[in-house]
């Protein structure tokens, strides 16, 4: 693509690891970015920053405005600030220094959403960072046994029977849509789903009100990102169908192309996923008249650790940035 053309616009919706891996791959490249975050999240650090500040969770912000640093001139040094965990000190162990910062600044200029905007220009990113939504709220599953789990972090890592399969997931109270989201996917030309959790990084953003109909009203390419692996509580046995049948069962069939890794994954890491009933996800996705199926080298071969102060399960293998980033690229430029 020519720099000197108008760029692409392209969304990412979702949180989390999986958000950070791609816009980390296409910040590389002549794109007009933004990331529609989910702000549902209640565990770990930000579950202190809920309660303890009042504010709207910070973690998976936070995640996407390092992903979309600059990484030259010396803000490497930033970057790595931002997501420094402290692994000391009574009440500040398990924190990030960019949560405790954006907390900082939001009292400094009092709105949570300026500080947001503030700490990107820090960062010097290379896009834009938004909340999905302002609205304190917390994300509400229904099982099929009739239980109910209140909060994001209890349905990440439950404490009930993980096998027992959620049939309905809403915010509490509902969730006003931040309106520069709605404008960010209304100029869209692409539209990036996942990967993620699909219970708590994905939907979640759905659910807000009036970001479904959003997506399916642009003028967009929509692709969804399979996850690599199952997820304990949220998808155990989940096929790729599985995955995609849930996501549109709430968003409606308005998806474009699939997207499925075909990298066999390390056999290390699968055995400790193993142990918490985690598995690889099946590809038993067909063709389709409705969307394309990309099958592509798209997994890290890096397992990934974790700080002894970070409470809360990571994933251990994840997408590669720059794989998942030239494959969602040729999307764009229709040479796949």
């Amino acid at each position: 693509m020519n720099t000197a053309e108008k760029l692409t616009n392209v969304v990412c919706i979702g949180g989390g690891t999986g958000t950070f891996v791609v816009l980390k791959g296409l910040k590389k490249h002549p794109l007009k970015l933004s990331a529609i975050v989910s702000m549902s999240d209640s565990g770990g650090s930000n579950k202190r920053i809920r309660d303890e500040f009042g504010l709207l969770p910070t973690s998976d912000i936070r995640q996407c405005l390092v992903a979309l640093s600059d990484e030259n001139h010396g803000a490497g040094l930033l970057r790595k600030l931002f997501m420094y965990r402290f692994e000391k000190g009574e009440g500040i162990s398990g924190m990030t220094f960019g949560n405790l910062f954006m907390a900082a600044l939001t009292d400094i200029l009092g709105s949570q959403q300026l500080a947001f905007r503030e700490t990107g220009k820090v960062l010097r990113i290379h896009g834009t960072v938004i909340p999905v939504t302002l609205t304190k709220t917390n994300l509400v599953a229904t099982y099929e046994d009739g239980s109910i789990s209140k909060e994001e972090h209890v349905i990440d890592e439950p404490q009930h029977d993980g096998a027992l399969k959620i049939t309905s997931l809403r915010l509490e109270p509902h969730a006003e849509p931040n309106g520069e989201a709605i404008t960010a996917i209304g100029k869209a030309d692409c539209i990036i789903l996942g990967p993620g959790d699909l219970f708590t990084s994905v939907l979640p953003n759905i659910l807000v009100d009036g970001i479904k109909d959003a997506i399916t009203h642009a003028h967009a390419k929509i692709i969804y990102v399979m996850n690599l692996m199952t997820k304990y509580g949220q998808t155990l046995t989940f096929t790729a169908n599985d995955h995609l049948k849930q996501l549109e069962q709430y968003l409606g069939p308005c998806i474009t192309h699939v997207l499925i890794n075909t990298t066999p994954l390390p056999k290390q890491a699968l055995n400790v996923y193993e142990k918490t009933h985690e598995y690889p996800v099946k590809d038993d996705l067909r063709d389709s008249s409705r969307y394309s199926i990309l099958r592509a080298d798209m997994a890290s071969d890096e397992i990934m650790k974790k700080t002894n102060s970070d409470v809360l399960i990571r994933s251990l293998i994840r997408h590669d940035s720059d794989k998942i980033a030239n494959v969602i690229v040729s999307i764009i430029n229709n040479s796949l």
